[in-house]
């Protein structure tokens, strides 16, 4: 006889059934607890902006548009004061750690310096609100804080890790840029970055630029100040990936190959139609412009592009003669034919040129892209203009608003601009993105960032002043590398990050 070894299952006990669901409930009430107490925003944000972020997030946030404050590293661990005295209500704050030292400044206006160990409600004032608005900015340096930070209100702050690359890890520096490599015995300059005032600028992050442009194409347009900026990106890029050089004589291009990103810059003087052919008494080799029509050096190929950086101003001060309708309307360093009445000066050429060219691009039907106008980049030439004896020799450090003078060409280029630019938005009527990169007032203080005598390597060069006291020449348009011109690059990925995060690939 065959003996039924089965075993019938029986519902389990309602008690048990209970003990679980009051474990879940003791699980599920301690597994909200750690997240609220180690939140992964944190580990989520190092991931994109990388270990920088989280370095700088540990340190004190400096809100408002402060005063000066400079400090000097005494190689003991402490700071002190390096500033002369400042006027009214300025405030020196002493901070020990012993990483960073700051000088806030904002030519706009200076409330106290307010060191913050907590976040803090801020009412925007109209001057934050007309910024806001000219670069049509919805998004802050970091995610949490999104209320429309302004990128160009803030101070610099002194940071004493390395820069984004040297000049011996860059192999195409301008040799006139190349500070460290023609001699210059300092180098604090390249330790000052720029910081917002209500929220991160994250420290350039070359792999998130490439992703973020993967399979698109960035096009700086215009000067040698173009070309500047165009060399930091590269320099910066260069630390993870050596692109190939695919250029020709119309252009520079650099290729990228692990995200197809491609890199360009366009020579272009004023961005706007050229000859120097003759024209009525004005003879041949004086440039034309043509201030309503653009250069269609570039023009022909913006559909194309996906980014561009422009840039342009100061070869208004070069002698020319102005066109409109090709009617001469003005000329700089040069005197006008006979009965011919000057009705424009370059400065106002300038001006009609800017509201010229982006609404040239902003009502252009084939080009969808995102126009980044980098705002004037002010010269320093103390004493004289570049070839009448002025200089910046001995800045080491950048200005605070009590030692700055105002330079009142780059205030009425920059007042042009900012006119231009927000007459074209109003006409505009394709898809394309235009944002104003105003860099002007926070570099009005880098003094410190040109090459000055130190363009050359030749070890003969004149960098002291002579028995007469006249300065050697120098270089304080442009800017050294490294230095100064990496925080425009810095500025341009938080600009594309904010536009296109999300929806560069979607």
């Amino acid at each position: 006889m065959k003996v039924n070894h089965f075993i019938p299952a029986y519902p389990r006990p309602f008690s048990s059934i209970i003990i679980s669901l009051g474990l879940l409930a003791v699980f599920i009430t301690f597994a909200s607890w750690v997240l609220l107490s180690y939140p992964i925003g944190t580990a989520v944000r190092n991931y994109f902006y990388g270990i920088d972020y989280m370095e700088e997030s540990n340190t004190p946030i400096y809100r408002g548009n402060a005063n000066s404050s400079g400090f000097q590293h005494d190689g003991k661990g402490d700071k002190k004061s390096n500033l002369s005295p400042f006027v009214g209500n300025e405030t020196a704050l002493e901070f020990r750690s012993d990483e960073k030292r700051i000088l806030a400044i904002n030519g706009k206006k200076h409330p106290k310096l307010v060191a913050e160990s907590s976040s803090e409600e801020h009412s925007e004032s109209p001057d934050n609100i007309h910024n806001a608005d000219l670069s049509n900015s919805s998004f802050s340096g970091s995610k949490e804080n999104n209320a429309g930070c302004d990128l160009y209100n803030g101070h610099w702050f002194h940071d004493l890790s390395a820069p984004l690359y040297t000049n011996n890890t860059c192999p195409i520096l301008t040799q006139m840029q190349n500070c460290q490599g023609n001699g210059r015995p300092d180098k604090d300059y390249e330790n000052w970055r720029w910081e917002p005032s209500q929220c991160k600028l994250p420290r350039f992050n070359a792999s998130q630029f490439l992703e973020l442009m993967s399979g698109k194409t960035l096009a700086f347009i215009g000067d040698s100040v173009a070309r500047n900026q165009m060399e930091s990106l590269l320099c910066i890029l260069w630390q993870v990936e050596s692109p190939k050089n695919r250029g020709n004589r119309r252009m520079q291009r650099w290729f990228f190959k692990s995200k197809s990103v491609m890199i360009v810059r366009i020579w272009s003087s004023w961005l706007v139609h050229q000859t120097s052919k003759p024209f009525n008494d004005v003879p041949e080799g004086i440039v034309k412009l043509h201030l309503d029509i653009p250069d269609g050096n570039f023009m022909q190929y913006i559909s194309s592009f996906d980014v561009i950086v422009l840039s342009s101003g100061h070869w208004f001060a070069k002698q020319s003669v102005y066109l409109l309708n090709n009617e001469i309307v003005g000329a700089q360093l040069w005197s006008l034919p006979n009965h011919t009445l000057a009705k424009i000066n370059n400065v106002e050429a300038f001006g009609i040129s800017v509201e010229m060219i982006l609404t040239a691009m902003v009502t252009n039907t084939s080009y969808t892209g995102l126009t980044i106008v980098r705002s004037y980049s002010p010269d320093h030439y103390e004493g004289g203009a570049w070839n009448t004896g002025g200089s910046c020799t001995g800045k080491v450090k950048p200005a605070s608003p009590g030692e700055l003078v105002e330079n009142g060409f780059t205030k009425i280029m920059h007042e042009k601009q900012v006119t231009g630019f927000s007459n074209a938005i109003k006409k505009q009527t394709n898809r394309s993105k235009l944002k104003l990169m105003d860099i002007t007032e926070a570099f009005s203080y880098r003094h410190d960032g040109h090459p000055g005598p130190y363009r050359s390597p030749d070890p003969n060069k004149v960098t002291k002043r002579g028995p007469n006291g006249r300065p050697p020449p120098q270089d304080c348009l442009h800017w050294c590398m490294p230095g100064p011109v990496d925080a425009w690059n810095e500025f341009v990925l938080e600009i594309i990050r904010r536009e296109y995060e999300g929806s560069f690939h979607g």
